[in-house]
């Protein structure tokens, strides 16, 4: 059940394709103050690998902030026997190094800014 590390790259292709199911592990904040169009939120504080949707059609991916919480949530499914991919590398910075877009919110408005 162990996974794979996965470029951002490839998840965003994945995710393009409806191929995976993309599981953000940051906190709450975090996810609102800048997010990846599609990923969803299952913080770690919270975590329970047993409640996450299981689709053997589109496995799922974890990403964070660095990738440190994303690889501890894909230790803690193997741990519990929940299938997963794998974890993003690098997580969102890495993400956003590759130039790929988030969804972040517009501090002087409020406004959403979806770059996906």
């Amino acid at each position: 059940m162990s996974g794979q590390d996965e470029t951002a790259q490839t998840v965003h292709d994945a995710l393009q394709r409806g191929a995976i199911t993309l599981i953000d592990v940051r906190e709450p904040a975090e996810f609102g103050a800048e997010r990846i169009h599609g990923a969803l939120l299952f913080p770690m504080s919270t975590f329970d690998p047993t409640m996450l949707p299981q689709d053997a059609k589109k496995p799922i991916v974890f990403h964070c902030g660095s990738g440190k919480r994303s690889a501890r949530a894909l230790a803690r499914c193997a741990e519990a026997g929940v299938a997963a991919r794998g974890h993003m590398e690098g997580g969102l910075g890495a993400w956003k190094a590759a130039g790929l877009a988030t969804v972040t919110i517009d501090p002087a408005t409020g406004a959403v800014r979806d770059g996906a």
